[in-house]
């Protein structure tokens, strides 16, 4: 059954995606008390990804930003795998985005941007929170971004 934060999506033009199944050996998310943490969700579609290489070179900044949205949606079907209800959401206390990028790029916030900006348009409120945006050389399967997401629950 879905919720409000479902409701939201959809009203948004988006639904939430099956879960990315893990790429080695750990789990998509995992609870700890109050608190859900997020592997790095790649921007997976129907089990793709839609391009690869670094942001700044084969990707663009743009291109990237909007990878970065669909990392958070995913980030948010691997929450709702252990909170059971997205509407459970407190808050979303923390996002850490890795930027695969070129040598000379260096506007890996305005990509992350992109999960920042989904989060608060799903969440409202509920959706701000601290960040880091970090550049790396590489990622798994030549990805250009990796979001994961830390978020609190409210009371069961």
């Amino acid at each position: 059954m879905s919720g409000a934060v479902e409701a939201r999506l959809a009203e948004l033009g988006l639904a939430l995606p099956q879960v990315v199944p893990p790429l080695a050996a750990y789990q998509p998310a995992v609870r700890s008390g109050a608190y859900v943490y997020t592997a790095g969700q790649l921007p997976m579609v129907d089990g793709k990804l839609p391009a690869t290489g670094k942001v700044g070179a084969e990707v663009t900044g743009e291109q990237a930003k909007e990878l970065a949205a669909t990392c958070a949606l995913n980030a948010l079907a691997a929450v709702k795998t252990v909170a059971g209800d997205l509407d459970r959401i407190a808050r979303v206390v923390k996002v850490v985005g890795f930027v695969a990028s070129a040598p000379d790029f260096t506007a890996q916030p305005a990509v992350v941007n992109g999960a920042s900006e989904l989060l608060g348009a799903v969440l409202g409120d509920k959706g701000v929170h601290a960040r880091s945006a970090v550049g790396v050389a590489v990622l798994p399967l030549d990805a250009p971004v990796e979001v994961e997401i830390q978020v609190e629950l409210t009371e069961d």
